[in-house]
């Protein structure tokens, strides 16, 4: 089991390694003077391009590895979100609304891991939709498609649901077949082969899969 909470590593001279520790260290304060320093030397999008993200995908990488504790990753993007949030708010011009995205927890209501990923993506500047938790197949469907969503996210926590899923992308893409769908949760992690059966298009296994994912899938868009 990993601990509740692990130290940073140490003291670190550069802008990432900063922010790293700061926020492992959930200093609100620092954190956030240091993403404002750097978008001030640059714009609010190339901060978050070039410190923001990469600090976020090192974290997430790192509790894959059992570095660093669950609550630091939520809280690490947590905190980020509410600073972009400040710099970007809601609706700016700045931020990425393309492709149009959603998130949403099919038939289930534990949302730890979707509020980690929603967190890391609007940290990241993206626009994302939240259909919350407990969502239906026909629920999703008909957001999905009504609000023309371009890049779908799924999580799942149990097999059922997961098998569900399938039923959600077939009828997702035979009306949009350009949406893209990325899902995850403890189904695709237990089948490394079962997100290719539901026709998916990504699978992410972590919050920094998922965001490496929405990134690659953004850049090909």
């Amino acid at each position: 089991m990993r601990p509740d909470h692990l130290e940073p590593a140490g003291s670190s001279s550069s802008p990432t390694g900063d922010l790293e520790e700061a926020l492992l260290s959930v200093d609100v304060l620092r954190a956030g003077r240091i993403i404002r320093e750097s978008s001030a030397a640059s714009t609010p999008i190339s901060c978050i391009e070039t410190l923001v993200v990469p600090v976020l995908e090192k974290i997430g990488k790192d509790w894959e590895e059992g570095r660093v504790a669950l609550s630091q990753i939520y809280m690490s993007g947590r905190v980020c979100e509410d600073v972009i949030d400040t710099m970007l708010p809601a609706g700016s011009p700045d931020r990425m609304p393309h492709p149009k995205m959603a998130i949403a927890v099919l038939e289930d209501h534990h949302t730890l891991g979707k509020r980690i990923v929603l967190a890391l993506l609007r940290a990241g500047g993206y626009e994302v939709t939240d259909y919350g938790s407990g969502v239906t197949v026909d629920g999703l469907v008909e957001s999905t498609v009504r609000d023309l969503v371009e890049i779908l996210l799924i999580s799942t926590l149990m097999l059922p649901a997961a098998l569900r899923a399938k039923e959600a992308i077939a009828r997702i893409k035979e009306a949009m077949p350009e949406t893209r769908v990325i899902v995850g949760g403890a189904p695709f992690r237990f089948d490394p082969d079962l997100w290719r059966e539901s026709g998916a298009d990504a699978v992410g296994h972590s919050a920094s899969d998922t965001l490496a994912a929405v990134r690659a899938m953004t850049e090909a868009a």
